[in-house]
């Protein structure tokens, strides 16, 4: 019994940062109509954008989302406006080559700049652990799972109760209608893709407590994000905060059942078991909140 609560609780606690990738991919999705498949390497910028500032400062790596927020949601901004604006009425192969091709760049960028070499952060808690009987939780894995639930609830709150929230939930259930009551759409597709990417940059810097950073660190977490997305319904939010919660759990049964390198392989039966039964997802696409 300790044992499947163990990996009970393991899955959980990765599926809630699963979680939180996925949601900033879903709102861009939900609200710009764009998939980005260079969504992971945003996890990847964030995590050297905590590394690099514990490097300089010291900081405490929680502390660091002082600046991998905010230098992701500029990074989201930019990119939708020099990039996504132009292909947001192009075909879907169009923004699919485009944001492939982001993909490349920035995972060769970074190779270019921080080289192969893996790197990590050290501070006094990466090891710590809690036991509660017979089981073992890693602080670090807590408090990403902690840091990726607050987020969330943060971003639930703000589309719900705020006035940019709800334009935002309006574009994202009618794009046409709300230019029609006066939403200005383009100031909306901004903040909603710096939101996403700034969701993924706290996201690696959230994975940054536990795992090493390099420059293809991405490429797992950007291909765990699609899964959930599509798992939970195509620009569903709560969906994917379910599908994230349910894809960690089934790749924490696959490594600890079956074997270390079964983790995806459980993922993708969940995946496919799911869309057998309900082919558009758990939950409706772009449902409200």
């Amino acid at each position: 019994m300790d044992l499947l609560l163990q990996v009970l609780i393991s899955g959980i606690l990765i599926g809630g940062v699963y979680a939180l990738i996925s949601i900033g991919l879903t709102l861009l999705f939900g609200v710009v109509d764009i998939v980005n498949f260079a969504h992971g390497e945003f996890v990847m910028i964030g995590m050297y954008a905590s590394y690099w500032t514990w490097v300089y400062t010291g900081a405490d790596p929680i502390l660091t989302l002082v600046i991998s927020i905010p230098v992701m949601f500029l990074v989201g901004v930019i990119i939708q406006k020099y990039l996504f604006t132009h292909i947001m009425k192009a075909p879907a192969l169009t923004q699919i080559f485009l944001t492939v091709g982001l993909q490349m760049v920035l995972q060769n960028g970074a190779l270019m700049i921080f080289g192969s070499n893996t790197r990590s952060i050290t501070f006094g808690w990466r090891e710590a652990t809690l036991k509660a009987g017979g089981i073992i939780i890693p602080v670090n894995m807590l408090v990403a799972f902690g840091l990726s639930l607050i987020l969330a609830g943060v971003l639930f709150v703000f589309l719900s109760k705020t006035d940019i929230g709800k334009a935002m939930m309006a574009a994202r259930l009618d794009r046409e209608t709300a230019m029609l009551m006066g939403i200005n759409t383009n100031k909306v597709f901004y903040i909603a893709a710096g939101i996403a990417a700034a969701l993924t940059g706290a996201a690696g810097t959230a994975i940054s407590t536990f795992q090493y950073i390099q420059p293809l660190s991405g490429t797992h977490f950007g291909l765990m994000a699609y899964i959930v997305v599509i798992l939970g319904g195509l620009g569903n939010l709560k969906g994917a905060l379910v599908g994230g919660l349910l894809l960690g759990i089934a790749e924490s049964f696959g490594i600890q059942y079956i074997s270390a390198n079964s983790g995806l392989l459980m993922a993708f039966l969940l995946f496919i078991v799911v869309l057998i039964i309900k082919p558009k997802g758990l939950f409706s696409p772009k449902e409200a909140v």
